[in-house]
C-alpha cells in the first residue's frame, strides 16, 4: 500500500501564527468559519496524532484553496497558550464562530488529552482569534471547570444555545455537557445543565448543533457510547438536547442505543443540515454496525423536533451505489451541504473500508441529493482513488473517505467536498502519513474537474509514520 506522493501545486507555505496570512479587503463577512473576513469560507484541518497535535487552515479564494494560502497552528505557535506534548490531541475536534465579537471567526480546538496540573481533570479548549491577519492576535485556553469533567474538549461547538440571537461556547468532556454565556468566556465562566442528563455510563464522543425544532435557538445533538461494565460491551448513543431560553437540560430524549439503526459509529459520523428545504434542519448518523457493511440513517426536522426514527440506507438500498458488504464501514463519516446550489443540502457517506478493483480497504465516497421530498438516491454518486480526474492511486489500506465536510469555499453557492484519507502513505516512508482532496461542487453534484490533493508535506512538515492527515476537519 506505498503511494506515490500525491501531485499538487507546490508554493511557500505561510509563516507560522499567520504571518504573511491574506488580509481582509472588506468588512469582515460575518461567515462563520471565515477567518481572515475576505467573504470565502476557510477550511480548517486537524491532525491530532502528530506531535502533540496540528491544526492547519487553508484559506478559501475563487480558485478554491491551495497550501499556498494556508498556516500551521500549534500550540507552540507563537501566541497559543500551552506547549505541544505527544497526549495532548490538540485538534481532536476543530470549530468556528465568531467569539469576540468582532465579526471574524475564530478558531476553536479541543485537545482532550491536554494534562493541565497534577489532580485536575485531562483536557483544554483553546480559541484563537481571527482577524484581518488572523492567528497573529494570540488566544486564551479553558480548562475542565469541575473534578467530573475529564477528557474536557473531547467535542466543542458554537451556536445560540438560549435563543437570544447570539453564540454560544459548548464544551463536551467524556462524561459532561458545559456551555458559556454570551461573549468571550471566561475560566470561571462554564455553566452545568441545570438539569443533569447524560446517563453515568455514557461517553460522549462529539456534539452537533442545529435548528431540529421550532425551539428558539438551537438543539444538540451528543451522541457517544452506552458502556456495560458487566458484560464488558459498548453501544452507540445518541440524545438530543433542545435549547432555547429555560432550564437547559430538562427537555432532553435519547434517539437511539445499542445496535439498532439510527446510532453513531465515530465522532465524524453525525452531521447536520436542511435536506428538505423546510427551514429545520435534519440529522444524519452513520453507523458501520447496521448492514453487512455498514448504514447511515436520516431524521427529518420538524416544528416538534426530531423523531426517534428515520429513514435507513445500506448500499442494498436501491440507487446507493456499491453493495452491502462485511466490513465496508459504510457511514464511517458523514457530511451535510448543498453541493448543487439548489437550496436543498445533500448528504456525503464515507465507506473508509470500501474495495476498490480488487483492493481491499481503499475506501469510497457517495454523494446523494436532497430534494422537496428529502434525500433522493436519483443521480447518485461514487468517487474514490481510481474516479477518473482524482488525484493519487486506488492502493489497499487508504482508507479514502476516513473524514468528511461539505462547505462552499470558493464562493460559487456550492459546497465543496473535502474528503481524508487516514491510511495515504506519502513517500519517502510515510506509512498512514495521511491525505486530503477537495472536490467542486458543481449543478450536478460533485466533480472531479479541478480536483486538488495535498498532504502534511504540502505545508512544511516531514513524513511521520502514522500521522494521519486530515483525521478531522472543521464543521
Amino acid at each position: 500500500m506505498r503511494a506515490r506522493t500525491l501531485a499538487v501545486a507546490t508554493a511557500a507555505v505561510l509563516a507560522v501564527a499567520g504571518l504573511g496570512a491574506p488580509a481582509a479587503v472588506a468588512a469582515p463577512s460575518a461567515l462563520p468559519d471565515d477567518f481572515n473576513g475576505d467573504g470565502y469560507r476557510d477550511l480548517a484541518i486537524g491532525t491530532p496524532k502528530a506531535s502533540g497535535g496540528t491544526v492547519t487552515v487553508l484559506f478559501g479564494s475563487a480558485s478554491g484553496v491551495s497550501p499556498a494560502r494556508s498556516v500551521n497552528i500549534t500550540q507552540n505557535t507563537a501566541g497559543v497558550p500551552g506547549a505541544s506534548e505527544s497526549v495532548d490531541k490538540f485538534g481532536e475536534n476543530v470549530t468556528s464562530g465568531d467569539v469576540d465579537g468582532d465579526g471574524y471567526a475564530d478558531l476553536i480546538v479541543g485537545a482532550p488529552g491536554e494534562v493541565v496540573t497534577a489532580g485536575k481533570p485531562r483536557g483544554s479548549v483553546t480559541i484563537v482569534w481571527g482577524g484581518a491577519r488572523p492567528f497573529t492576535s494570540g488566544g486564551m485556553a479553558l480548562t475542565a471547570p469541575s473534578a467530573d469533567a475529564d477528557l474536557f474538549g473531547e467535542s466543542t461547538s458554537f451556536a445560540d444555545l438560549d435563543g437570544d440571537g447570539t453564540g454560544n461556547l459548548v464544551v463536551l468532556g467524556g462524561n459532561t455537557f458545559w456551555w458559556y454565556a454570551d461573549g468571550k468566556p471566561a475560566q470561571d465562566g462554564a455553566r452545568a445543565p441545570e438539569t443533569g442528563f447524560v446517563p453515568e455510563n455514557v461517553h460522549l464522543d462529539g456534539v452537533v448543533a442545529g435548528h431540529f425544532s421550532g425551539t428558539d435557538g438551537s438543539d444538540y445533538v451528543v451522541h457517544g457510547r452506552r458502556l456495560d461494565a458487566d458484560a464488558g460491551t459498548s453501544g452507540t448513543y445518541v440524545g438530543l438536547l433542545r435549547g432555547g431560553p429555560g432550564d437547559i437540560g430538562h427537555h432532553y430524549s435519547v434517539l437511539a442505543e445499542g445496535a439498532a439503526p439510527g446510532g453513531a459509529s465515530w465522532a465524524s459520523a453525525v452531521a447536520g443540515g436542511d435536506i428538505n428545504g423546510d427551514g429545520y434542519d435534519d440529522l444524519v448518523t452513520g453507523n458501520t454496525a447496521v448492514g453487512q457493511g455498514g448504514s447511515f440513517t436520516v431524521r427529518y426536522g420538524r416544528a416538534a423536533g426530531l423523531p426517534v426514527t428515520g429513514t435507513t440506507y445500506t448500499q442494498d438500498s436501491a440507487g446507493v451505489p456499491g453493495t452491502d458488504e462485511p466490513y465496508e464501514n459504510f457511514g464511517a463519516a458523514v457530511a451535510v451541504g448543498d453541493a448543487t446550489g439548489d437550496g436543498r443540502a445533500d448528504v456525503a457517506v464515507g465507506a473508509s473500508y470500501e474495495t476498490v478493483d480488487g483492493r481491499r480497504s481503499v475506501g469510497n465516497v457517495v454523494l446523494l441529493k436532497g430534494g422537496s421530498g428529502g434525500l433522493t438516491t436519483s443521480g447518485a454518486q461514487s468517487f474514490h482513488q481510481a474516479t477518473p480526474g482524482v488525484p493519487g492511486a486506488a492502493e489497499a489500506g487508504d482508507h479514502f473517505g476516513s473524514s468528511l465536510r461539505l462547505r462552499d469555499i470558493n464562493g460559487n453557492g456550492r459546497a465543496d467536498l473535502a474528503v481524508g484519507a487516514l491510511g495515504e502513505d506519502v513517500l519517502p516512508e510515510g506509512y498512514d502519513d495521511g491525505a486530503a482532496w477537495v472536490l467542486r461542487g458543481a449543478a450536478t453534484g460533485l466533480t472531479s474537474t479541478y480536483a486538488t490533493a495535498f498532504n502534511a508535506t504540502d505545508f512544511g512538515y516531514p513524513v511521520v509514520d502514522g500521522r494521519r492527515f486530515a483525521d478531522v476537519f472543521g464543521r
